[in-house]
């Protein structure tokens, strides 16, 4: 495993030129083929001025951690991959892309998603881990980092896919009761926006409560939640490692009740906004400390005791957001301010790699291989 990287050396420079490289790459793609590899709902709503700004700047802080990359580390591959990639959105036409008119696609790939998201999060959650770090000696670059950054990827270029799955089987169910559902939505929009906010996070992390915890109880369906368990090194990426029966299934469950109680538009995308920055944050490999917020707010520490290899903390801490619905239902495991010693499942046959750890929960039962034996023993 490479050593934990360190200010100075130049190996984090090298890796910040190969991702700003790669979105370079990836963004001026957008501008080409923006029927294939943007999201049409998204796309309605750029600012292509800005965007470009946000391209150009792609480039040239690609450029500068590249010579910052070449100048202080002995191995030069990375600042020369990294260079060569914001080179190559240069000649493929760079910010400067002319865009035609665009039409419709039946099929696109939300590569403009993935590259956003990426920026968003790489510029939030890498420093927070790089200058806050809880396990000190953990490198971004583990054994395992290449299947969580394919997890991330896929998640992000299809999904378009993974929301059609989640949201058709809740629409059809409920298309029929839509009018006596009319009452309580009328009350539901009447109240204030950050109220609808909070009460969209409770009725969801309360419907999330319910299957995550069948996930881990009922041994079939612990076959694909165990993918989600399976990396030993938790950090902002790892949260991405799901088995898209796991995703479908708790995205169905959590939006029923969004659904039931008609929240607006803008309640689901600040819905879905907290939600993506907080399910990455618990995952992070921080040492944030939340102290007595944590009675109600769930913090990476206690994420970490859910994702712990100690018996003490098997199915505990089954939350997104609200700790003290695990306190009510007596799920909830994190003592003191300690933080568990070693996360992740002890089978070591578990495969690595996206593609074998979609196919392997339905050709075997790794059930046997846990540490403490079946859940259903439990």
């Amino acid at each position: 495993m490479p050593a934990r990287m360190k200010i100075g050396e130049g190996r984090i420079s090298g890796a910040l030129s190969i991702v700003f490289g790669s979105i370079a790459v990836g963004g001026v793609l957008c501008f080409h083929f923006p029927e294939l590899l943007t999201t049409p709902e998204f796309r309605a709503e750029y600012d292509v001025a800005a965007l470009r700004n946000v391209l150009a700047g792609c480039i040239l802080v690609a450029f500068a951690f590249a010579l910052r990359s070449l100048i202080a580390n002995q191995a030069k591959r990375a600042g020369l991959v990294g260079g060569g990639l914001a080179a190559l959105s240069l000649v493929l036409g760079g910010a400067g892309v002319e865009v035609e008119s665009v039409g419709e696609s039946g099929f696109y790939l939300s590569l403009d998603w993935l590259l956003l998201d990426l920026i968003a999060m790489a510029l939030v959650f890498v420093p927070l881990e790089l200058f806050f770090p809880k396990r000190t000696q953990q490198t971004k670059f583990h054994p395992e980092w290449r299947t969580d950054l394919a997890y991330f990827v896929m998640a992000h270029l299809f999904v378009q896919g993974i929301a059609a799955m989640s949201e058709r089987p809740v629409r059809l169910f409920f298309t029929g009761l839509a009018a006596d559902l009319d009452t309580l939505r009328a009350a539901v929009g009447s109240l204030p926006f950050l109220v609808q906010v909070f009460l969209a996070l409770l009725s969801a992390d309360l419907c999330q409560y319910a299957l995550h915890r069948l996930f881990h109880t009922v041994p079939y369906l612990w076959r694909f939640h165990a993918v989600h368990h399976s990396t030993r090194a938790l950090d902002w990426l790892a949260g991405s490692r799901q088995h898209l029966v796991d995703v479908v299934g708790t995205r169905v469950f959590v939006y029923l009740p969004l659904f039931v109680l008609g929240f607006s538009p803008a309640v689901f995308y600040a819905y879905v906004a907290v939600v993506a920055i907080h399910a990455v944050l618990n995952h992070t490999n921080t040492r944030l400390r939340y102290g007595w917020l944590e009675w109600f707010i769930v913090s990476p520490r206690i994420h970490h005791w859910h994702h712990a290899n100690d018996p003490a903390a098997y199915d505990k801490n089954f939350c997104v957001h609200f700790p003290w619905i695990d306190r009510l239902f007596g799920t909830f495991h994190a003592p003191g301010d300690s933080w568990p010693e070693r996360t992740g499942l002890d089978d070591a046959a578990f495969p690595t790699g996206f593609l074998a750890q979609q196919v392997d929960p339905f050709l075997r039962d790794p059930l046997a291989s846990r540490p403490e034996g079946p859940v259903s023993t439990r």
